[in-house]
């Protein structure tokens, strides 16, 4: 059973292969959304990153959430020696450390109401925990940049995550930090599988900012493939990627 609910700019859908569902585990995945777009969203101006923007309040007397992300983004800045970064022109957008975090605790959120086979995808980032409802591990399609309808590759995975960065979709929202560049063009998307869609997430986003480099990054984090399409269509994939391919 799935349910799929246009949230935070983007479709959420919901799988859950077990069985009985109730509505109520939909529910309190999608209300923690809910939670995470009104205290996150820089399109909110009644948001608590909006009142921190707007220098209304002070991160020290910010709620417990939003410390811990402003941690997690800051170590990400340090692991991906500052291609990842929030501050942008005098604006503080957690974003791309907020989206993976959430679907991984909605996921924990699944597995505490006692869900084992499901996957949350949110916006084509997806954490995939046991199997589909044929027994199966969970399939994931990686998109042509230049063709949103078309699919280049499928992983097969299973009790991991999967991003994907690019500006193929959302345009140009990606940007280089450490060299002041707004356009990334040398690169169109990049997929990371993780161990969790929170590290395949945020990886992928500091990645992508690396350009072309991006994917040689990534084949030096330990438990981490990715996939990357550049800006001439060729393909370039980590040494392990291939693995989770999907054949019929």
């Amino acid at each position: 059973m799935n349910q799929t609910r246009l949230m935070m700019g983007m479709p959420i859908t919901v799988e859950i292969a077990d069985a009985p569902v109730t509505d109520e585990a939909f529910n309190a995945v999608f209300d923690y959304f809910q939670y995470v777009d009104e205290k996150f969203s820089t399109y909110k101006e009644t948001s608590e990153i909006m009142q921190i923007n707007r220098q209304e309040l002070s991160l020290e007397d910010a709620s417990d959430d939003m410390k811990l992300i402003f941690a997690l983004a800051d170590q990400t800045y340090h692991e991906t020696y500052g291609y990842f970064d929030i501050r942008h022109k005098g604006m503080i957008d957690p974003s791309g450390v907020v989206k993976g975090w959430a679907i991984y605790n909605a996921a924990v959120l699944l597995q505490h109401m006692g869900y084992h086979n499901f996957y949350v995808d949110a916006g084509g980032d997806v954490q995939a925990v046991g199997k589909n409802n044929q027994g199966r591990y969970w399939r994931v399609g990686i998109r042509n940049p230049f063709n949103a309808h078309e699919i280049v590759k499928i992983v097969s995975v299973t009790n991991c995550g999967v991003a994907t960065s690019g500006t193929y979709i959302r345009g140009q929202h990606i940007y280089d930090p450490k060299n002041g560049a707004d356009t990334i063009d040398d690169i169109l998307s990049l997929t990371v599988i993780g161990p969790n869609i929170y590290e395949a997430d945020r990886f992928a986003t500091a990645a992508f900012a690396m350009g072309k480099s991006g994917i040689a990054f990534i084949e030096n984090l330990n438990d981490f493939e990715g996939y990357a399409i550049d800006a001439n269509g060729v393909a370039t994939l980590t040494t392990d990627f291939k693995r989770y391919v999907y054949h019929d």
